[in-house]
């Protein structure tokens, strides 16, 4: 009994594959068409195999998002803050950063430089302009 190939398609395409008769049948009509089965083979293979040894994870993608609302900063009056305009303001403005610089972790790393600003502004103050 003697069996022979009359045609074969290729493994990728599905295209008809020529064959001469000798040596080991061709299985893709195209160079590019056997790098890519090999290319999702070995990816296959790949992706079996622990995470340990490079494999895929198959533990769904978490994520964690923060979100921080900043809402407008608001005086004592409960108006919108802008620059104090006059002197009560900025003492109420001082009141307000003196119990922040205690509490708050955003503004109590820049306890020493707000001192030493406060010390500076207050020798102006007490100087007679000259």
């Amino acid at each position: 009994m003697r069996e022979q190939l009359l045609h074969r398609t290729c493994e990728w395409c599905g295209k008809p594959v020529e064959y001469i008769g000798k040596g080991r049948p061709p299985r893709y009509c195209s160079p590019v068409h056997r790098r890519r089965a090999w290319e999702l083979r070995t990816a296959r293979d790949r992706a079996e195999r622990p995470v340990s040894e490079g494999g895929r994870n198959r533990e769904p993608v978490r994520e964690v998002i923060q979100r921080t609302v900043t809402l407008p900063a608001r005086r004592l009056s409960g108006q919108p803050y802008t620059l104090p305009e006059d002197a009560v303001e900025w003492v109420q403005a001082l009141a307000a950063l003196r119990r922040e610089a205690v509490t708050n972790p955003r503004v109590a790393p820049f306890r020493e430089q707000l001192a030493s600003a406060c010390e500076r502004t207050a020798r102006a103050l007490r100087t007679d302009g000259t």
